[in-house]
């Protein structure tokens, strides 16, 4: 192999390790970029998966109160049906107590004349009066007595009507009370609606991240890999060189060995003309003589 040549081969050689070396640092580059890339779609991934699960919280706590609203409202709807149904009944009692009024002259409730009695009895034990005074509220209790006994037959229609006026009331109290749950209960409702679209539109969205990571992950990879084929060729051609410049070392050292060997061999020739024409020999020429009668 001509000079030329292996100065050509040496300066591709150095050529090619750049190269390598400029491959390699882009390798690096991409490697970390592709690696972020895809850490950053596994985090995005996480979050998605996290606002899922948060998303089926809030459906089953909704569907939950959906479920207590519905059966709040057959309790609300019997409550008012119920309460629809004794005021009818006092309708009724009222009625029977105009004609029980009408026919009696009685308008009153017998426990308020029984109230005004019971008053006028104490009085009259307590308190100091005129015997006309005491005459005269005897006589209103006289009167008072008639008239209860009197109210007294239609005071079951009265006790009627004041149970059912109460029952009334303790049922429409009930019925607000539960009106007033759906309504609490309903509006919590509307809010973990409200929250599962609000979670569904943030996974629309970090979608789109996840495959904008994905997408620039799968091109970093791609890179990564043609950038990782050149090298793999370059390592192969730089083989290829080395056994080259191997090859042209080997020629180098057997040419120079050549010629230290074709010098060695004219020295000895010199220094046996010179024993033999008994010319002095030099101190290399003694050196040349005993490495020739090895």
């Amino acid at each position: 192999m001509q000079e030329q040549e292996k100065k050509e081969l040496f300066g591709k050689l150095s050529q090619l390790k750049d190269e390598i070396n400029q491959i390699q640092k882009s390798l690096n580059l991409i490697s970390g970029e592709k690696d972020s890339f895809f850490k950053q779609k596994e985090d995005i991934s996480d979050q998605i998966r996290g606002s899922i699960q948060k998303i089926k919280d809030h459906k089953e706590n909704r569907d939950s109160l959906n479920k207590k609203i519905k059966d709040d409202k057959v309790e609300r709807d019997k409550l008012n049906k119920d309460v629809r149904a004794k005021i009818s009944s006092i309708k009724e009692l009222n009625k029977e107590k105009k004609d029980a009024i009408d026919k009696l002259g009685i308008k009153e409730d017998p426990s308020r004349i029984k109230e005004q009695i019971d008053s006028m009895e104490t009085a009259l034990e307590t308190t100091a009066m005129s015997f006309d005074k005491e005459k005269a509220l005897m006589k209103q209790i006289k009167a008072l007595r008639k008239k209860y006994e009197e109210a007294k037959k239609v005071s079951t229609v009265w006790e009627k009507i004041n149970s059912s006026s109460k029952d009334i009331e303790e049922a429409k109290k009930k019925a607000e009370d539960t009106h007033r749950r759906i309504q609490n209960r309903a509006k919590e409702s509307q809010d973990k609606h409200e929250t599962i679209i609000a979670h569904s539109k943030d996974i629309d969205e970090l979608k789109k991240k996840e495959e904008e990571a994905f997408r620039k992950f799968v091109q970093a990879k791609t890179k990564f890999t043609g950038l990782n084929n050149q090298l793999k060729a370059k390592l192969t051609e730089l083989g290829h060189l080395n056994e080259k410049l191997s090859e042209a070392r080997e020629d180098t050292h057997k040419q120079k060995k050549h010629r230290q060997d074709e010098m060695l061999k004219a020295k000895e020739t010199d220094v046996e003309t010179k024993i033999k024409n008994r010319q002095k020999l030099t101190t290399e020429d003694l050196l040349i003589f005993q490495s020739s009668m090895k």
